[in-house]
């Protein structure tokens, strides 16, 4: 990722929607897989500025992981400790150390996901949970994703492949952020006219803000039962099977 984008991250990431209502579900899907346990080993995978890992120690122990020096810079500013320089596709953990690992909007830069998917599973113990995010659609692809050094979007049915692939079996996968991708949509389309790419993370006036929090938290509550056709986000939970060892 550009470095500029860690600095506009960490300056936003407590308080901007698409943050606070990514974070919101996340927590919530965690919560309903492990009802509320506080003693998890928890794996937070590309973790950048530091402020899902931050939300996590409430579930236990958290890892915080990610390949830029200057993401765990910006996570070490927010008190925590246990920090990581990694690759996602060469975990540095012992097979089966973690209870649940977390990869938000993570596997989109990885030019080997497979390779990344297999990891995630082979560090998860049986029966821990994989909780992860992708964007969704190639034909959102804009200034936004070159910013970010994004490799790929993804539809549903290729998350599907990439993590019973990888040996998990899916507790849930939906699409995510869908009262939105009407605006997202808008948005992408005209930032494929700017010369310089750029992220889509823009201060909003206070109130703007906080309507589309309470609009995903909305969203999110329905997420926790059901599943959505379409939207900007794709969210799965992934579970190694019980008695499964790992690959060689």
């Amino acid at each position: 990722m550009n470095p500029a984008e860690y600095d506009r991250m960490y300056e936003n990431e407590d308080s901007y929607w698409w943050f606070v209502g990514r974070r919101h579900l996340i927590l919530n899907l965690i919560a309903d897989s492990f009802k509320d346990r506080t003693d998890l080993r928890v794996l937070d995978v590309g973790c950048g500025t530091g402020a899902m890992s931050a939300a996590l120690r409430r579930f236990g122990t958290v890892t915080s992981a990610d390949l830029s020096p200057l993401a765990l810079q910006y996570s070490r500013r927010r008190g925590l400790c246990s920090l990581c320089s990694a690759d996602a596709t060469r975990l540095p953990f012992k097979d089966g150390a973690y209870d649940a690992v977390v990869a938000l909007d993570l596997l989109e830069h990885i030019p080997d996901d497979h390779a990344a998917a297999l990891e995630f599973a082979r560090v998860l113990r049986p029966g821990g949970v994989l909780f992860a995010t992708v964007p969704a659609y190639r034909s959102l692809w804009s200034g936004h994703d070159q910013a970010l050094m994004h490799v790929r979007r993804y539809t549903a049915t290729e998350v599907r492949c990439l993590l019973t692939g990888s040996g998990l079996g899916l507790d849930r996968l939906s699409y995510a952020m869908t009262a939105l991708y009407p605006i997202v949509w808008f948005v992408r389309r005209r930032e494929r006219r700017s010369a310089e790419p750029r992220s889509s993370v823009k201060p909003l006036p206070h109130p703007a803000n906080a309507v589309l929090i309470a609009l995903l938290r909305l969203e999110n509550a329905w997420l926790r039962r059901f599943s959505l056709p379409f939207g900007v986000t794709v969210v799965a939970v992934a579970r190694k099977p019980e008695g499964q060892g790992n690959r060689s």
